[in-house]
């Protein structure tokens, strides 16, 4: 019973991987994320020093192999003081949401083995001890329902 119960399991987790994937799979990548939430006078410096990281990864990072790049998002949003309610009152804050996905945690290695290169490391460093930083380094991705966005 037990060996039954096992397969119908392993069976199950097969179907719905398949099942949860998207045309652009990312099953099993791995994902580097941190939120930020800066005060609102420090709002427009983090977009600045995001736009200088985008600049940076891109004329940094591999396109291909086990360190590859992926994707690469940052998000923003005021913070709500009900946030799941699109229509409460901002509490004054911005929402940064800093999404990057790897082939492997090897491209994560890399980034973080790179990142003192980056010119506007220092500054980006001081403005995220301003902040409120929540950091998943490196996850790997167990669902996906990626199909492109266009």
């Amino acid at each position: 019973m037990k060996r039954i119960t096992s397969l119908l399991f392993l069976l199950f987790i097969s179907f719905t991987s398949q099942v949860f994937a998207g045309d652009q799979d990312t099953m099993g990548k791995t994902k580097l994320t941190f939120t930020i939430v800066s005060p609102g006078n420090l709002a427009q410096e983090g977009k600045q020093l995001f736009l200088s990281h985008a600049a940076w990864m891109k004329s940094t990072h591999s396109r291909s192999g086990p360190k590859a790049l992926l994707s690469y998002d940052v998000s923003e949003m005021d913070e709500l003081t009900n946030p799941t309610d699109l229509k409460s009152k901002s509490t004054g804050k911005k929402v940064f949401i800093l999404s990057e996905t790897y082939e492997s945690p090897v491209g994560v290695e890399d980034h973080f083995a790179r990142t003192p290169d980056w010119k506007d490391w220092p500054k980006f460093d001081a403005w995220l001890k301003k902040c409120k930083v929540t950091k998943a380094s490196s996850t790997t991705i167990f669902n996906s329902l990626t199909w492109g966005g266009k």
